[in-house]
């Protein structure tokens, strides 16, 4: 019975010490991680609900990118960190796919890791080098593949959002393609706009501006449904790849252990982040918007990984392709 009021007491302590800290948290610096380079789509992301959960929380939260290994080593990093509230991590798609690409973690995905929510999820678009012969995706997917030993496809390296869009799109395509990997989507989209590489898959906030330039020729979106802003777009499906869906989402996590109130109100800082009328007008230019408020929670966020982990598991290991 002594032993047991004792734990009894060591817990309400505990419970009370991380109250007190909550409730006067924050009082410095936070560090959100990006695990990819500045100036990419996720990097962009992050910076624009950093600046706005910063003044709600009236405390700076700083952008520390921790690019390489398709986001495993800022994640690897984050797993380590101290569960206080003061280190973030924004991540995307690749976190829930890095468990099938990566077959040593230091890490888990899903119990590394505390959940605070949903921000984003980002369309994503068929685009091509600016002279590719294809008139529409019709004509693309059938130079594609009776050019398959040709044709060149760039992504921004394995676990990319291009490289998974990639692979679906060779899966539903029926047809492999020699693809060149690039450390970054940057030095992919540079390279097609100069003409080295044929295609790419790649996130709207990365090709809406290139797309309306004309510098780049786009050929589909990867959503359900056309985009408002680019109503002329087919998607995938309705051009002759039925059933191809793909977005980018975006996540925002701590390491695990971090205390509940303190997560819950991480949580409401984000969610009203995501309603920053800057925040929405910024993800509109860039093709997206922010989720609904229900998703933008702990408990949809740790949903939602699960099922992305038990979508992507048999497609990578279908294609057969690994990061080690």
């Amino acid at each position: 019975m002594k032993i047991t009021l004792m734990r009894a007491a060591a817990c309400l302590a505990l419970f009370g010490s991380a109250m007190a800290h909550a409730q006067t948290y924050p009082t410095k610096t936070i560090t959100m991680i990006v695990p990819f380079a500045a100036g990419g789509p996720t990097d962009t992301v992050a910076r624009l609900v950093a600046q706005s959960m910063g003044t709600k929380l009236k405390q700076q939260i700083i952008i520390e990118n921790v690019g390489g290994a398709g986001g495993t080593i800022g994640a690897a990093r984050v797993a380590k960190a101290a569960p206080d509230g003061y280190t973030l991590f924004l991540h995307h798609i690749g976190h829930a796919t890095a468990p099938s690409l990566y077959r040593k973690l230091s890490y888990n995905a899903i119990d590394s890791f505390e959940p605070i929510g949903l921000v984003t999820d980002v369309p994503m678009t068929i685009v091509a080098r600016k002279d590719f012969p294809a008139k529409d995706f019709k004509e693309f997917l059938a130079y594609v593949k009776a050019n398959k030993d040709k044709v060149t496809y760039a992504n921004a390296g394995v676990g990319s959002a291009s490289h998974l869009c990639g692979m679906l799109f060779m899966s539903a395509a029926g047809t492999d393609l020699t693809t060149v990997p690039y450390k970054g989507t940057g030095p992919a989209m540079n390279d097609l706009l100069g003409g080295q590489v044929d295609f790419m898959c790649d996130q709207t906030t990365n090709t809406t501006s290139q797309i309306k330039s004309g510098k780049i020729k786009a050929y589909g979106v990867t959503t359900k449904a056309r985009l408002p802003f680019m109503k002329e777009l087919p998607t995938l499906a309705e051009s002759g790849l039925p059933n191809f869906e793909v977005t980018v989402w975006h996540g925002l996590y701590a390491p695990k252990g971090t205390p509940k109130p303190i997560v819950d109100t991480l949580a409401g800082a984000l969610q009203t982040a995501l309603k920053d009328p800057a925040v929405t007008q910024r993800f509109a230019d860039l093709g997206t918007e922010p989720v609904a408020e229900k998703r933008a929670t702990p408990e949809a966020l740790r949903t939602h990984v699960k099922s992305e982990i038990e979508r992507w598991s048999p497609i990578i290991t279908k294609a057969g392709v690994y990061a080690d």
